[in-house]
């Protein structure tokens, strides 16, 4: 198990270094095809959790840049109101709403839902971005560990309260939850509250980001009928506001080698306006490209058969009906 851990941080270190960095994207952008890029999405409704600063901004940029409503999900008022008159200016796009909600609640969640519903509008593109690290193990009113209930109840939740209203957009409809290479590190496991009395931040980000990708999986599975697309990706290691804040040691020794905000968004754009037949649902993307979920020797795969117990374990937080 040690020399298991220990594998997986070291693969995890070299080949993030070779391919994570803005290096990394150069050399992959060498296959990127511009095309890709310059779909017009005029009509089409797009939620972004996460969206006033970071890769949610940067995603919400690139979208309304292409003709998309756009309803930016920010927790604080006055910054999502910032950042929405920023990107209504550099776009000229008016159609960029905020909508005010706090992801590590549940109840807001429920209650921006059925807001949202009442609207009774097609969805067309769910981006769930929103997420953090958290060193110390703080518990939400709601009593859940909070990297937990904003990176996995929270992505759930939205997720699941959003079909009925992406099933109206069906065929196009489209979930991007955007992931983390640090997943690479860590397999599932049923704690997922880090009930392990030393806590540690970063190793619950990491065990998170590796349910959303075993989520999106599990859901392409089983929405296969519904004509939604269920992608998770990797950004690579950009130099956000999060990143800055959370981890300021690997932002200071990597200075100069993370990509830039836009890098990071690059990916969830291209998934954004690819036809659906190009892409593959439940698939993990990074750098315009399927990418594999599971480094070798890694003993990562095989957890992902618990997926169903977590699936279970969130709706019964959640109150949602078997």
């Amino acid at each position: 198990m040690f020399l298991q851990k220990a594998w997986r941080r070291a693969a995890f270190s070299i080949y993030g270094y070779m391919h994570f960095t803005k290096s990394g994207l150069q050399d992959h952008a060498k296959k990127f095809k511009s095309e890709d890029m310059q779909a017009q999405i005029e009509g089409k409704n797009c939620i972004v959790t996460g969206a006033n600063s970071g890769i949610g901004y940067a995603t919400a940029e690139g979208l309304a840049s292409r003709g998309a409503t756009v309803y930016m999900v920010c927790r604080n008022k006055e910054r999502g109101e910032a950042a929405l008159s920023n990107i209504q200016t550099m776009t000229g796009n008016p159609n960029i709403f905020l909508e005010v909600c706090d992801l590590s609640s549940v109840s807001d969640i429920k209650s921006f839902a059925s807001r949202f519903s009442s609207k009774d509008q097609p969805l067309h593109i769910l981006v769930n971005n929103a997420g953090l690290i958290e060193h110390n193990r703080v518990t939400t009113s709601e009593g859940l560990e909070l990297n937990f209930a904003v990176n996995v109840v929270g992505t759930y939740a939205m997720t699941e309260l959003m079909l009925p209203l992406m099933e109206k957009a069906a065929p196009d409809a489209r979930v991007i939850t955007v992931s983390s290479g640090g997943m690479y590190t860590s397999p599932l496991t049923n704690d997922l509250q880090f009930s392990e009395a030393n806590f540690d931040g970063t190793l619950q980000y990491s065990r998170n980001k590796r349910v959303q990708v075993a989520l999106t999986e599990k859901w392409a599975e089983m929405y296969s009928n519904k004509g939604i697309g269920f992608y998770s990706m990797h950004p690579g290691w950009a130099d956000t506001p999060g990143v800055t804040k959370s981890l300021p040691g690997f932002s200071k020794a990597l200075s100069g080698k993370l990509r830039t905000n836009e890098e990071g968004a690059d990916t969830v754009v291209w998934l954004a306006l690819q036809p659906k037949e190009k892409l593959v649902s439940g698939a993990f993307y990074f750098d315009r490209a399927e990418a594999t979920k599971h480094f070798p020797l890694a003993g990562t795969a095989g957890s992902h058969a618990i997926i169903n117990s977590i699936i279970d374990s969130l709706r019964s937080l959640c109150k949602f009906a078997p």
